[in-house]
């Protein structure tokens, strides 16, 4: 019988009955793994406890937050913090157990392969998408809603092996997200008195479609 690997991995969920199940199955070799809920009306949560999760609800907070309120119940030293739309590729789960063993820093990034409508973006920055996802159960994220982040690490390490992400189903679905991120973005700013500016409106937009297609 295969050992699973000492480490706890931390999923945030709101209605992720489409993929929930797939995340998890392919996560059956991590020791435990923590579904934090934002309270979703669909059967995230029957699923994830059904592929073995312990599943926790965490209501009307930022995925930061979710994912702190699963980090705070792991039982294992090091945590693996992902999404739902993200599988671990052989090569990071070899790697993992490697590092695991005689872990060499306080945190470690993981790059990820990002994929749209079947292929992998692997210009612009999203060929250089790179996170730090894991970590020291003592460390936190913070509490932004937008573009959430571990906080006050300094020692990182980097891990080889990617993680696939894929995170819109269509260009409906990617529409859709846009749209949220945008909402909750301007209200973020809007709550720090941040106001719009010509600039914001017209320059940043040119700024990086240049960066994003020329520059990287």
């Amino acid at each position: 019988m295969v050992m699973p690997v000492p480490l706890t991995v931390v999923i945030p969920t709101l209605n992720e009955e489409r993929q929930i199940a797939a995340a998890l199955e392919a996560l059956r070799w991590a020791d435990e793994v923590i579904v934090a809920d934002g309270g979703s009306s669909d059967r995230t949560a029957e699923l994830a406890r059904s592929h073995g999760a312990a599943v926790i609800e965490v209501r009307g907070e930022s995925i930061g937050l979710q994912r702190n309120a699963a980090i705070a119940r792991a039982r294992n030293e090091w945590v693996l913090a992902l999404d739902a739309d993200e599988r671990v590729t052989e090569a990071l789960r070899e790697e993992l157990v490697r590092v695991l063993a005689t872990p060499a820093h306080e945190a470690y990034r993981v790059r990820c392969e990002n994929y749209f409508l079947g292929r992998e973006r692997s210009r612009g920055r999203w060929g250089r998408d790179w996170h730090v996802r894991l970590f020291r159960r003592h460390r936190r994220f913070s509490a932004e809603r937008v573009h959430e982040h571990l906080e006050a690490v300094h020692d990182v390490g980097e891990l080889r092996g990617p993680i696939v992400h894929v995170p819109y189903r269509d260009l409906t679905h990617h529409l859709e997200k846009m749209m949220v991120y945008a909402r909750w973005g301007a209200q973020e700013l809007h709550a720090r008195g941040h106001r719009a500016t010509a600039w914001d409106i017209l320059g940043r937009p040119a700024w990086r479609f240049v960066r994003d297609y020329f520059w990287y």
